[in-house]
């Protein structure tokens, strides 16, 4: 079980990704979480350097997905400003709405993968669906309650990991 909480690719943040090498083993689809992956959760509308690298994305071909538990009130900024399609209030770790994206886009597992910040939330939900998931270092230590007490449990499960040597903070990979 604690496998499932290892992700296919490790990375400092989303500017680091080699999104050319997601593209060459087939990802179609980058699902994103909003808070604390693509920008820290209390600011309101993206910056120009994240409207820079979705549209380097979107030119490469990629269909860009904001993918978040958060409502769609804090993802509408997000969405018209990057020109993206959104997911809002996703549950993660829940299968169901990683199942609907993969409908409603016509994608199998193999052709989208999950960014984000949390092993309970994105990594967990992209390994139960079987889609390739990507962990990056959280943006801010700024964070609502319910993720502060993820990342005790978050902490745990590292702790755990590296024991078992499956995973190091700060050790990336691709």
């Amino acid at each position: 079980m604690i496998e499932k909480f290892i992700p296919d690719m490790y990375q400092k943040n989303i500017y680091t990704i080699d999104y050319k090498k997601l593209k060459n083993i087939g990802i179609r689809c980058l699902l994103f979480d909003l808070d604390n992956t693509i920008a820290p959760f209390n600011m309101k509308k993206p910056s120009k350097k994240i409207k820079d690298l979705i549209e380097k994305l979107k030119d490469m071909g990629f269909r860009v997905v904001l993918f978040s538990n958060a409502g769609k009130k804090k993802l509408t900024p997000f969405k018209e400003k990057l020109e993206v399609d959104c997911a809002a209030s996703c549950k993660k770790p829940s299968k169901t709405k990683y199942l609907k994206v993969l409908k409603k886009y016509k994608l199998s597992e193999n052709e989208v993968a999950i960014i984000g910040d949390q092993l309970l939330t994105d990594v967990l939900g992209g390994n139960r669906v079987g889609i390739f998931t990507t962990l990056i270092n959280p943006i801010s230590k700024n964070e609502i309650i319910f993720s502060r007490f993820n990342r005790i449990i978050e902490n745990i499960i590292i702790k755990r990991l590296n024991k078992k040597g499956l995973f190091e903070k700060g050790k990336y990979y691709d």
